[in-house]
């Protein structure tokens, strides 16, 4: 019995999370908004803080190469937030009511929805580097799969968060402006528009107990190996930390997800 609801769990999920990237590719203009804005944003600002900027290590970096692990990071919180807007979309038009009623577990939905905004991340986050080599980043086997792992690991956290925010959210519009108050400066405060040293004494707290600035740490480590663009303990630190938040997130998802089914 514990074997057949099991089998029956990761057949939903995978269900599910084969729904999302089919939705996805269907979609390209998804594509083009989570991949354009973080572009436009990228050049803009490498371009019009270039000369102003000037980060530590390699003898220094122009802002167009410290801002490319943060660009990769904007990618993966807008792919969180566009797959779990999905679940708002899928209880409006009775999608969701439909995989309730069904005998999947609540473990496997959270494990589907979140797990294909992870791939997702991934794919695009893969697209973005080969963009690498245009700023003087080399790439080898090893140091993609390590920046792709790290992408993973900080994807399943946003997208976790993504989802339980969407499952207590009753619109869309009401999605958006959660994102704005509280995705959003996940972002802004993780250092990917500016290094921790350089910030504000109460800001500067603020970043360092933000488990989104350990992930953007864990991205700077693994594009550039020994180079130390953000200031951390220990690459051990950031493991347990970006590990740890996506545990949490994982949790409260499915916890949110069992007490509150998006019947309505």
């Amino acid at each position: 019995m514990k074997n057949t609801t099991g089998y029956s769990g990761a057949l939903a999920a995978w269900t599910l999370l084969d729904r999302e990237v089919v939705r996805f590719l269907r979609q390209r203009n998804r594509l083009i908004g989570a991949l354009a804005t973080p572009l436009i944003f990228w050049l803009m600002l490498g371009y019009g803080m270039g000369s102003s900027f000037r980060a530590e290590g390699k003898g220094g970096s122009d802002y167009l190469e410290y801002f490319f692990p943060g660009m990769i990071l904007l990618v993966v919180l807008f792919t969180s937030i566009f797959s779990t807007i999905s679940i708002i979309e899928d209880r409006r038009e009775g999608f969701m009511q439909g995989v309730l009623a069904s005998p999947a577990p609540e473990w496997a939905i959270v494990m589907g929805k979140v797990l294909g905004g992870t791939a997702l991340s991934v794919f695009q986050a893969a697209l973005l580097l080969c963009l690498a080599p245009l700023i003087g980043v080399p790439l080898t086997v090893a140091g993609v799969a390590l920046m792709l792992g790290a992408v993973a690991m900080v994807a399943l956290g946003l997208t976790a968060l993504g989802h339980a925010l969407a499952w207590r959210s009753e619109s869309v519009q009401g999605y958006h402006a959660i994102m704005n108050v509280f995705l959003m400066p996940l972002w802004l405060l993780s250092g990917a528009l500016f290094p921790v040293e350089g910030a504000a004494g109460w800001v500067r707290w603020v970043m360092v107990l933000n488990p989104v600035h350990y992930g953007h740490a864990m991205l700077v480590h693994a594009l550039y190996p020994g180079v130390e663009h953000v200031r951390v303990a220990s690459e051990a630190l950031l493991i347990i930390v970006v590990v740890g938040f996506a545990v949490v997130m994982l949790a409260v998802a499915m916890l949110v997800t069992r007490d509150r089914r998006p019947l309505e």
